[in-house]
């Protein structure tokens, strides 16, 4: 009895290829849609369907607007390091010069302790300074802040990039960028840590990302 051919045409062959490749595609593409969920639910809950009597304290980003850019940035040892490398984290935000007079410690000391007021869950949230000048930075002031990561970037590139209020500069507010890397809040001149604090337990609560 003759056995039946079981091999397959090259065009069968092609499509079948065709096939396992749609579906690897459709596979990683939910993959990403479920690691994504979480925030994305948070955002809704807290910021669209939301009741009208809750108010955020900061000032909500379109982060379509403001896509993290390259700064060129680097570590103070002249390392590489950049903005997008904190992805996985919740990132406060501050910019200023290297002589950090009074305003910048105060912005330093308000992200220190807001992380600290966080508890069992500060160890999701990073501290940046991004530093627009080359003015060396006093040996004191890093070791009263230590654990706050500091980024020497063009002042040029961060102009263009964080939106500011009206009458103010970068050098006025904190930023918070999400563990996808969006810049999404900006916090007042001069903020109130209570208010703060309310936000960013709220975002911290609504996400398990980061």
């Amino acid at each position: 009895m003759t056995k039946p051919d079981i091999s397959q045409s090259p065009q069968a062959t092609a499509q079948d290829e065709a096939r396992r490749r749609r579906s690897g595609r459709w596979k990683m593409l939910a993959v990403l849609a479920v690691c994504a969920a979480p925030l994305i639910a948070s955002y809704l809950t807290y910021y669209v369907i939301k009741p009208q009597s809750r108010n955020n304290y900061g000032a909500l980003i379109d982060p379509r607007q403001y896509p993290i850019p390259d700064l060129g940035s680097s570590a103070i040892d002249g390392g590489p390091a950049r903005l997008q490398d904190y992805k996985g984290k919740w990132v406060m935000l501050q910019v200023d010069g290297g002589d950090c007079g009074e305003p910048c410690q105060n912005k330093l000391l308000t992200m220190r302790q807001l992380r600290l007021m966080q508890g069992k869950e500060m160890d999701r949230i990073e501290r940046v300074w991004l530093v627009t000048d080359r003015v060396p930075i006093a040996t004191l002031l890093l070791r009263e802040f230590d654990g706050t990561d500091i980024l020497r970037v063009d002042a040029g590139k961060l102009q263009s990039w964080l939106p500011v209020d009206a009458g103010t500069s970068a050098r006025d507010h904190i930023y918070l960028i999400d563990p996808l890397g969006n810049l999404m809040m900006r916090f007042p001149k001069d903020p109130d840590p209570g208010k703060m604090k309310k936000d960013i337990s709220k975002l911290l609560r609504a996400s398990s990302i980061g």
